[in-house]
């Protein structure tokens, strides 16, 4: 059993509810962060330690890090950073607000976050920084331009933060997953509905059939994993002596990691394209 105390973000359901979960029944001890109250309080209810820390928003993000730390006494093992959500959408459709609140959950409240509790890291001379990344942060498909782009930019601040942090005795690791079971495309498509003017669009056909795909029942990918899949590889970047610096998960993500490494780019593209079309028949 392990009580080392650890911050996660994006836990009302999913990925981060499991990890919260996971590794609460593993003996750490877990801060269960939410944006809203609501689900704060079922995190709650299941037993969880649970702030509300809002990543849009720097002072949720100041009061849930105090917090933490009193409760702790300015002690904190891990930060897993897992909260963001994905803003469908063909890029020339996305306007300069759309894009910039995506990046505000997705990459700047990430950094906030993660800069406010290094230097408590620093001061123990340990600590596990996880970046809850995705296939999309190393390739792009189309109509995720904002999703690609804040997940692309979040793996080049942590491969610039990791060089930093060398002889610290912090750890810094992404975990890339593909398709996983969760709310993540019925939130998408409250962005895409609040955001896409489907109408005046060039792309409005795509769209009426990108809508069936996020709104279709049951895995809209095939190689869905359960979060747990998640969960093995965040157990391993916490617990190991040497943990990885990636931790890809499904075969998709296995699958692009490799093909970005063999294939030209225009070969890449032509892959590309083509699971595109074929998820958005």
């Amino acid at each position: 059993m392990n009580s080392s105390s650890i911050l996660i973000t994006g836990c009302s359901s999913g990925i981060g509810l499991c990890l919260a979960q996971g590794l609460a029944a593993r003996g750490y001890r877990v801060f269960a962060t939410a944006r809203g109250q609501e689900d704060v309080d079922t995190l709650l209810a299941h037993g969880l330690e649970a702030l509300r820390l809002d990543l849009a928003d720097s002072a949720s993000i100041r009061a849930a890090v105090e917090e933490v730390l009193k409760r702790t006494d300015g002690k904190l093992y891990a930060l897993i950073n897992n909260g963001a959500y994905g803003q469908p959408g063909a890029v020339e459709d996305l306007s300069r607000a759309v894009l910039r609140e995506q990046f505000e959950t997705n990459l700047f409240g990430t950094h906030e976050l993660t800069t406010l509790v290094l230097p408590f890291m620093r001061r123990q001379g340990r600590g596990r920084v996880i970046q809850i990344s995705s296939l999309l942060g190393y390739v792009a498909l189309p109509f995720r331009g904002a999703y690609n782009a804040s997940k692309f930019a979040l793996e080049g601040l942590s491969d610039t933060l990791r060089l930093e942090l060398h002889g610290s005795g912090i750890h810094l690791c992404l975990v890339e997953p593909g398709p996983v079971a969760s709310r993540f495309r019925a939130n998408a498509y409250a962005m895409y509905q609040k955001h896409i003017d489907v109408e005046c669009s060039f792309h409005r056909d795509t769209y009426r059939a990108m809508e069936r795909r996020l709104t279709k029942k049951g895995p809209a990918a095939p190689f869905t994993l359960p979060p747990e899949a998640v969960l093995d590889k965040v157990i391993h970047a916490l617990e190991s002596h040497r943990p990885r610096i990636r931790y890809p998960v499904t075969f998709p993500a296995h699958l692009f990691a490799v093909l970005r490494r063999l294939l030209p780019a225009r070969g890449l593209d032509w892959v590309l394209r083509r699971v595109s079309r074929g998820e958005n028949k």
